[in-house]
């Protein structure tokens, strides 16, 4: 079975002013790639719940984040011409977009729905088996990386039935 490609971004928080923080996808050939992302100058929301959740601090994207050129240029290399597929794609579309925007560079890969994939049935199953899958998994949960194995080994378990 084909699996398709998974973008998944960890943020500052949510709503207006939050942007990108990290960034993974996993391609359909099964390579996983991460980035933290630096926050841009005038990027300045944060919200401590949010890092509480991915457990990410400024202080350590200051220091080991890529600048947002650096990670657009990256994401474009690794997805060029792909349509990637996320479980938030209003959410990670719109921090696409900022990371994109502030980096002066065309997104030269697609987003959509992840749900898109799935029939009814399916996504009624959905949400169990991802839980079972991050059990299964032992991974921590929202970080992009880990977040993109358990998206795509709960669509795997889903479509296999």
């Amino acid at each position: 079975m084909d699996l398709p490609a998974i973008i998944d971004l960890e943020a500052s928080g949510f709503g207006r002013g939050s942007y990108p923080i990290e960034v993974g996808v996993r391609l359909q050939d099964g390579s996983v790639h991460d980035i933290l992302i630096k926050p841009a100058q005038d990027w300045l929301h944060w919200q401590p719940s949010a890092e509480a959740i991915h457990g990410i601090s400024r202080e350590h994207l200051a220091q080991h984040g890529k600048t947002v050129r650096e990670v657009a240029i990256s994401l474009n290399e690794w997805c060029g011409g792909l349509i990637l597929y996320s479980d938030a794609w209003s959410f990670d579309s719109s921090w696409l977009g900022r990371l994109f925007d502030e980096a002066g560079i065309v997104q030269r890969f697609k987003v959509d729905t992840l749900m898109r994939l799935l029939n009814e049935d399916e996504l009624a199953r959905w949400s169990d088996t991802k839980d079972i899958v991050a059990q299964d998994l032992a991974l921590d949960l929202h970080r992009a990386a880990n977040d993109v194995q358990i998206l795509s080994e709960t669509f795997k378990r889903i479509k296999a039935g």
